[in-house]
């Protein structure tokens, strides 16, 4: 079975150092498949030393080819971003390790439970498979789950909130998409621009019992190509915050030739991308602003929940 994640412990709770673990020692049960799924997604039980958690495994060979990224590596992608996320200084990714498990190697994550982005009880599937289920003129509760995203009547988003753009909603009918103006949301925007995340859905958003904000399904990151695709654009071309200022300056040097954390990356991603990376954080920091989309790419990913 493979070793524990080499993680730094200074960038890492003592309640997630337990978790990885966990995650990267214990026995894995398989207790289900989430059905809704693109990849291979289990449902399984973890256990060490009369510890017992719940977590998702996807194993390497499950994962259906991609036209644009390598075969074989969605699962190393998802570790990259945790580390990424923890190298900041944000725990906005559940604790993730890659391990041997009954259907060979892959990813094992912690298992969030709590209400959802739509205030729902529990999990719709730790691979994003959430439903938005129409408007909302409410503003996001700031320390709980509140309501993250929501689709609105009219041209502006209202006090709370910011606009991403406007969506069909049947029958010729279109309505503002909006997320709420979010500190945790903020980060994970960050967060986004750093690992070139093409598939930040509104279904990967999920908040835990605690008002934790986590992020899942990170597979299609880190391309050397512009492919960020999200729904956070709110904060599109503004300044960033200082803290994400001092984040990214944290990473930056953490990710320099020599340090753990490159070392580390250079084991789950290629050099190329490995570089790109260094690069995006390199022109976040000189820009000082959020990323605007491309146009190259689609700036919002389909479906959007």
């Amino acid at each position: 079975m493979s070793a524990p994640e080499r993680i730094p412990a200074r960038r890492v709770s003592a309640r997630d150092r337990a978790a990885l673990d966990l995650l990267a020692r214990g026995e894995l049960k398989v207790e289900g498949q989430i059905r809704d799924a693109s990849n291979a997604v289990l449902l399984c039980t973890v256990t060490l030393d009369g510890h017992t958690a719940t977590c998702v495994y996807k194993p390497v060979r499950g994962e259906r080819p991609l036209w644009d990224f390598p075969d074989g590596t969605l699962a190393q992608r998802e570790v990259a971003a945790y580390e990424i996320a923890e190298a900041l200084g944000w725990p906005l990714v559940p604790p993730t390790v890659l391990r041997d498990g009954p259907y060979g190697q892959g990813m094992c994550q912690l298992w969030i439970d709590g209400p959802d982005v739509n205030g729902q009880d529990g999990q719709e599937g730790q691979d994003g498979e959430h439903s938005e289920d129409g408007a909302s003129g409410e503003a996001a509760e700031q320390g709980g789950a509140g309501r993250l995203l929501a689709l609105v009547d009219g041209d502006e988003p209202g006090e709370g909130w910011k606009a991403v753009g406007f969506a069909e909603v049947g029958e010729g009918r279109t309505a503002l998409l909006v997320h709420a103006d979010d500190a945790r949301l903020r980060r994970l925007a960050v967060l986004d621009a750093v690992i070139n995340n093409g598939d930040r859905k509104g279904g990967h958003l999920l908040v835990d019992a605690e008002g934790r904000l986590y992020g899942i399904d990170h597979g299609v990151c880190f391309h050397t190509d512009d492919k960020l695709r999200t729904l956070l654009w709110g904060w599109a071309g503004e300044p960033l915050t200082e803290e994400a200022t001092g984040a990214l300056e944290a990473l930056r040097d953490a990710l320099a030739d020599g340090e753990p954390l490159a070392a580390r990356m250079a084991e789950l991603i290629t050099e190329a991308e490995l570089t790109a990376v260094r690069e995006r954080v390199a022109a976040l920091l000189k820009t000082g602003r959020h990323p605007r989309p491309s146009g190259e790419w689609p700036a919002i990913p389909w479906p959007p929940v």
